[in-house]
């Protein structure tokens, strides 16, 4: 599905990414893992094309990152994820859903049923300027949910949300996962990646230090958290 080969991002001196290869199969549901400033979030930039390799190679299902084709079918939730202030939950959704070919009954309907899957229904009609940070997010989701997306691609998808909404969160991504699709995970809740997710990458100062299946990875009488702390020199952040 994703394929990462040497990939490498240096601004000036700085190496944010060093020499990163990994492959995610179709269906897997991958955590990103790694302290503040480790390289993950600009590892994800380049997956999407936002930003270019240094050096190294991305392709997903085959297409090198950054064409319109690899970002087909995929679905992206940034981590400082805002809505315009002036434009009502419903009223984002309906852009969103143009962006993705949807248009008149269609959009429509997918946008009520994405209301209803995030938890926003009946609170649409609202200016997003009066939404809290969790309701914000949860349209963020829901706008990576529209257009059957195969692949979510997802930068800290619980930041602000109460328990109830991590649950929720985690429901949905479950039933997503449960579909066949494919899960790009980058969070500090290691204790959702330990119930949501099949494999892991633990980055530290631009490099993958551990990597694999988490049944694996974690051993028996220890947490993901302890495996974090012992790979990345004890800082958790």
């Amino acid at each position: 599905m994703i394929s990462f080969e040497n990939v490498t991002k240096r601004y000036g001196n700085l190496v944010a990414v060093d020499a990163v290869s990994y492959t995610l199969h179709k269906g897997e549901s991958f955590a990103l893992l790694g302290p503040n400033g480790a390289g993950k979030t600009t590892l994800v930039r380049m997956l999407l094309g936002f930003s270019r390799c240094t050096a190294g190679k991305i392709a997903i299902r085959g297409v090198p990152a950054g064409r319109s084709a690899s970002r087909h079918k995929l679905g992206y939730l940034a981590e400082l994820h805002r809505i315009p202030p002036y434009l009502s939950g419903f009223e984002y959704l309906m852009r969103q859903a143009a962006l993705c070919g949807l248009t008149g009954s269609e959009a429509k309907t997918s946008v009520r049923d994405i209301l209803k899957k995030v938890g926003m229904d009946g609170l649409e009609k609202k200016k997003a300027a009066h939404y809290s940070k969790g309701m914000t997010q949860r349209l963020g989701l829901g706008a990576a949910l529209l257009g059957e997306p195969e692949m979510l691609v997802l930068d800290e998808p619980v930041s602000g949300l109460d328990p109830l909404g991590v649950r929720d969160v985690r429901v949905l991504l479950e039933a997503f996962k449960k579909s066949g699709g494919t899960i790009i995970l980058n969070s500090h809740r290691l204790s959702e990646v330990e119930k949501l997710c099949d494999s892991v990458a633990i980055m530290d100062r631009g490099r993958i230090v551990v990597k694999g299946d988490l049944a694996h990875i974690v051993q028996q009488n220890e947490t993901l958290e302890d495996v974090f702390i012992r790979h990345v020199e004890g800082k958790i952040t």
